[in-house]
Parts: C-alpha cells; structure tokens; sequence
C-alpha cells in the first residue's frame, strides 16, 4: 500500500493532482481544501490512501494522517464508498464529522453530496463508536469546516484557478462570475460545491 507521496507537484486539477515522485507521475483524487494548498512546481508530500477495486486502483491524497484515517474509518458504514468519504470530508473537517456523529447533527450530515436523512441516521448509527471524540472535547454546537462558509470556497477556487496557470486578476473576474452559483447552493442552508464551482469558473475563463 502506498501510505504517503513525496516529490514535486507536476499537475493541478479541479478534482485532483499529480506528484510527480522519482520520475514517475502519481495521480490522487482530494479535496479542494487539499488541492488547493498545492504550487505546480513545489515540493508537497500528501498522505494517502488506496482503494482496490475489481476494474480500477484509486489514490486518494489528504492534508494529513488524521484525514487519511477519518477517510477509512467512514467508509465501514453501510453505504459509504471512497466518494461519499471525500466529500463528507469536503464539506466537514475530521473533528467536524466526529462532533456530527457524536452528538447525531443528521442536519450536519445531510449537507454532504449524496447523504440523505436516512443514510445520516445510518452513519450515525454504525459509525458513533468508530470515529471516537473531537480531538478538542468539544461535543457543543457541531461546526463545519471552511468549506460551509461562503469566504473560504473563495479562498479555495482562486487558489485553484492560480495553481491552473491563471493570473490573480481573471481568477478574481471568474470568482465574481460564479458567485451567483455559490449564492444559490447556500440560499437553503446548502454547502457551496468548491470543484463544481471551479469547474464553472474554468469554462467562463475558457471562453474569454
């Protein structure tokens, strides 16, 4: 299993990277958050995981071991393949997702791209006993990470947008153009989808 990659970071995409690790090119899907603290060009070391499928092997690179690990851990619920887990992860920090679950916030969980009400009651259910406590013992009103607040998904798309080869100025005029779109996922309580949102601020830059 690879656990961690260390090398230079050879690409940039809205729903992944590449490191490129002693010449050799190693592709990872992460989060946006994730994504976006990585230069083309510099040295980055992300941790990783794989998951092993009939047809396919996926990378999936984190921040940090702490993600690496919430990541695993959610997986075991019925339902939650490496998809949902990266988004739950998206939209919550690990200590976000383990307040969630400790103190049953379905309202918390239901923010996640394809967790519904049932699904969370069941996450919460199988996963009360797994994920363990906040690391900070804070069991208080549940908080979501910067991906649920509109600033940070700016923060996020511009630093995708530059990583991309985009100057700050058209990363700037794209972030305004699809502010729209951010306001409308969040207009019923909805957390702002940073790739969808720098996936559409790609096709605006695209057409000028």
């Amino acid at each position: 299993m690879i656990s961690f990659l260390r090398g230079r970071v050879a690409a940039v995409a809205p729903d992944g990277a590449v490191i490129d690790v002693g010449g050799v090119g190693m592709a990872f899907q992460a989060t946006p958050a994730t994504l976006a603290t990585l230069r083309i060009g510099d040295d980055a070391q992300v941790a990783t995981s794989m998951v092993v499928r009939e047809d396919s092997l996926t990378l999936y690179g984190f921040a940090d071991d702490d993600e690496r690990t919430v990541f695993e851990l959610v997986q075991t619920a019925s339902g939650v393949g490496p998809r949902v887990a990266l988004s739950m992860l998206a939209v919550h920090r690990p200590d976000s997702l383990r307040r969630a679950v400790m103190t049953g916030d379905v309202t918390a969980l239901t923010k996640v791209p394809g967790i519904g009400k049932k699904g969370a009651q069941r996450i919460v259910l199988e996963l009360k006993d797994r994920l363990g406590a906040p690391a900070d013992g804070d069991l208080g009103t549940p908080a979501t990470g910067p991906a649920t607040v509109a600033a940070p998904w700016r923060d996020q798309v511009h630093a995708g947008l530059t990583n991309l080869g985009w100057s700050a100025r058209d990363a700037d005029a794209a972030i305004e153009a699809v502010a729209p779109e951010a306001d409308a996922m969040a207009a019923d309580g909805g957390v702002p989808d940073v790739a969808s949102l720098l996936r559409s601020a790609l096709k605006r830059l695209s057409r000028t």
